[in-house]
């Protein structure tokens, strides 16, 4: 049965919206012109009830028209230098556009350690809430200026999608140049709906953003999955129509949405989804698969075949099956050399085995996801 963009929006409340380069951008600048239609669209919307948070794109082109630079000819080095140029000129344009709506902006700059690390995690949420709270609309983006590969996002798409988890949104919303996801480069019109991420979306994604972007439709698609698999909603639409995003709430059909189904991802276990990297894995048998997953049950030693890789208790591991696929992923209670001794054995017999290093649970249900 479908349904319509209003019901399925209807719960809605909190939203992030990623803003693409090419959106506020204007003959290699920041254009204040754009920013302003785009601030006066959400400002209309948050008026109306919803609460925002904006993940902007934009530092670098601002840096770069500031300084007369091409930003594809520039080094690294001198896209960080950039980016540090633009970050107050991006900033100072929101804040000075969303003044004339009557609304004060807060600028949060991330990294990945920042949401790899339970703690920072925690208090980045905290900000975002009060920020919130108070009726500020937070502004976020990559600390580009100080980024390095091993704690970079790679794109604001990726970036946005992390920011949608740590604020618990309903709705993240890829404001962009195209007006959705084309199943096929002929088609007249984007796809309206999307509710599994195949192989076949992945591959017909295609290759890179605009030359004022690091993300294209692929990036895009992998934002949609973490959406999707935390249950939650995603919508692509042409951030260059006018009032798009107070439109999109209205319930028109504009754009391609995804639709999480399998219901809301607690916030831990979102974390623990998308921001633990694993150390090791588990191999478990048939039976246990079926515990954890059809009947949301914590994994058991008895259940483990097998222990792979170096892990310490309280690190992340992969679940899979006896066929070495992935069923799932937890915080251990054990190490590696522990699980080695106890796997295959009752929850009664740990004890005697281990001494006084005890846990009924290699993984309790609550550190535990399933795929």
């Amino acid at each position: 049965m479908n349904v319509s963009r209003k019901e399925l929006l209807k719960h809605v409340r909190r939203i992030v919206v990623k803003v693409g380069s090419s959106i506020i951008t204007e003959n290699g600048g920041i254009s204040t012109n754009r920013i302003a239609m785009l601030t006066s669209d959400i400002a209309s919307v948050i008026s109306e009830g919803y609460q925002v948070v904006i993940v902007s794109s934009g530092a670098i082109s601002a840096g770069a028209g500031a300084l007369n630079k091409k930003r594809e000819n520039c080094t690294i080095p001198e896209k960080q230098a950039l980016a540090s140029v633009g970050q107050s000129i991006l900033i100072n344009e929101y804040r000075k556009c969303f003044s004339w709506e009557g609304y004060e902006v807060g600028q949060i700059l991330l990294t990945e350690d920042d949401v790899k690390h339970r703690r920072r995690f925690l208090n980045a949420r905290n900000t975002f809430n009060t920020l919130l709270k108070m009726s500020i609309v937070p502004v976020v983006n990559e600390n580009d200026t100080v980024v390095i590969k091993e704690i970079k996002f790679g794109d604001n798409d990726t970036l946005s999608a992390h920011v949608a988890n740590i604020v618990e949104a309903d709705l993240l919303v890829l404001l962009s140049d195209v007006d959705g996801y084309y199943h096929d480069l002929s088609d007249n019109a984007p796809v309206a709906e999307i509710r599994e991420i195949t192989d076949d979306v992945i591959m017909r994604a295609g290759g890179a953003g605009s030359v004022h972007g690091t993300g294209g439709m692929l990036t895009k698609i992998r934002a949609a999955e973490m959406v999707v698999r935390s249950g939650e909603m995603m919508i692509i639409a042409n951030g260059r129509k006018e009032g798009i995003l107070g439109r999109i709430m209205k319930g028109e059909n504009t754009g391609t949405i995804f639709i999480g189904t399998n219901g809301s991802m607690k916030s831990r276990k979102r974390w623990i989804a998308f921001n633990m990297k694993t150390a090791g894995s588990l191999i478990i048998d048939d039976g246990a698969v079926e515990a954890i997953r059809d009947h949301k049950k914590s994994l058991l030693a008895s259940g483990i075949l097998d222990v792979r890789g170096s892990f310490d208790n309280g690190d992340a591991v992969d679940i899979l099956d006896s066929r070495d696929e992935k069923v799932g992923k937890g915080i251990v209670n054990y190490t590696h050399q522990q699980l080695a001794v106890i796997k295959g054995k009752k929850t009664v017999e740990i004890k005697s085995i281990l001494g006084s290093v005890y846990h009924d649970e290699v993984i309790n249900r609550d550190d535990l996801i399933t795929y």
